[in-house]
């Protein structure tokens, strides 16, 4: 058994053990190379990836549901993501996948169990980068006719770690160009023959989400018209993207002095120290909500804010997604793939020659730094994002304390 399975783990492998079991149960009948939309009435979409990816992907679930409004489609996505996405009005069953399982045969076993028997008629895998959730294979396990997804020679990671992947696909997509992923995602609504309509981000809250935030801000004393700044001091699943605590610290005290600021917290149930220091230093004006929200509480409070100011994580994807002013502090990753979208922000960055860490071939997001220190993150300095702070400000006609 286990030799069998260690066979399975080759995707052209996987492809000829699963041709003639799929063909004997009738499930390539529509595997044509011309994708015909008339005839899709099932959609499977693959997005297990972290919370900024899946924001990221919004404008693509709207504009699908656009060019097959009568498909039934199902989003996949990571357990962490599923609250964000739970009520999202385009897709008609969200589920989730817990892909630290491990291996393929987590795989297998939930593709037959939860995704063969809804007999899809396409899947769609929007990740350009390295498959490392296996979806490749869960939408190849699917029994789905047609597989739409980038091929795993888009760049020379991928190429490597995801070597043969494409043969699991029936479409691949060979586009090379660095753009923005929200740009990325709404090539395949191209590629499918669709025309683009709106690319704005969106999320969608509950009315409790709403109620929740406004009673935090209440048990907290927030006054009605006070300014609320939102900090989001995590560097999400690496540390080469956390700006300094002690400069969230040295700004918040700044914007408290100078505006008479408020501010809430946020960040996941790991990283509970960072809101708690912030909360130690800055005092009564800051609102400790690290680890003590839902993703949709978490995007109702940010709603509430003028402004967030973040590094590059899932937090400062939701902040654009809710269409507030930000200022977004970019390190190690690509700029220019993962920038917050939309008119209303401000990316601080170190321009640094390995920047950004994809240059020299690393995954986008290390986790160890090839120098002594991290540059790309500690050249931002609190005088410039003060100065990013006082332009927002001053368009947005604070009043000022104190000089």
């Amino acid at each position: 058994m286990k030799v069998i399975l260690d066979w399975l783990k080759r995707p052209k492998a996987t492809w000829l053990a699963g041709e003639p079991i799929f063909k004997l149960l009738g499930k390539r009948r529509n595997s044509s190379k011309v994708i015909d939309i008339s005839k899709i009435n099932r959609i499977l979409i693959l997005r297990l990836d972290n919370i900024g990816d899946v924001v990221m992907m919004t404008p693509f679930f709207r504009e699908l549901r656009g060019l097959f409004p009568h498909a039934h489609i199902t989003l996949l996505v990571r357990p962490v993501a599923y609250n964000l996405v739970e009520l999202c009005p385009y897709v008609d069953k969200v589920l989730a996948f817990d892909h630290k399982k491990g291996r393929r045969i987590f795989a297998l076993k939930f593709a037959i169990k939860y995704l063969f028997k809804r007999s899809f008629d396409m899947v769609i895998n929007p990740r350009w980068d390295v498959d490392y959730y296996y979806t490749g294979f869960l939408g190849y396990f699917s029994g789905a006719p047609l597989r739409v997804g980038y091929s795993e020679n888009v760049n020379n990671h991928k190429k490597r770690f995801s070597r043969g992947s494409d043969i699991l696909l029936t479409h691949v997509l060979e586009n090379t160009e660095i753009k923005h992923e929200v740009e990325r995602s709404l090539d395949l609504i191209r590629f499918l023959g669709g025309a683009i309509k709106n690319n704005r981000l969106e999320l969608w809250l509950g009315e409790e989400d709403e109620a929740f935030a406004s009673n935090v801000l209440n048990e907290h004393g927030v006054r009605s018209g006070e300014l609320i700044v939102g900090l989001g001091p995590s560097g999400g699943n690496s540390p080469l993207k956390q700006w300094p605590i002690d400069n969230f610290i040295k700004l918040g005290q700044f914007l408290r002095d100078t505006f008479k600021c408020r501010f809430v917290v946020f960040g996941a149930p790991g990283e509970t120290e960072l809101g708690e220091q912030i909360k130690r230093e800055i005092g009564l004006s800051a609102i400790d909500m690290v680890g003590k929200t839902t993703l949709r509480q978490a995007a109702a409070l940010m709603k509430k804010c003028c402004l967030y100011i973040g590094n590059d994580a899932g937090p400062m994807h939701m902040a654009a997604a809710m269409d507030i002013p930000l200022i977004a502090l970019f390190s190690s990753s690509c700029r220019h793939r993962f920038s917050p979208w939309g008119e209303k922000a401000n990316v601080l960055s170190a321009e640094i020659s390995c920047n950004p860490c994809m240059q020299f071939d690393h995954p986008n997001r290390c986790n160890r730094c090839s120098f002594e220190k991290p540059s790309c993150v500690l050249k931002i300095t609190v005088e410039q994002v003060k100065e990013a702070v006082k332009e927002t400000a001053s368009f947005k006609g604070w009043p000022v304390i104190h000089e």
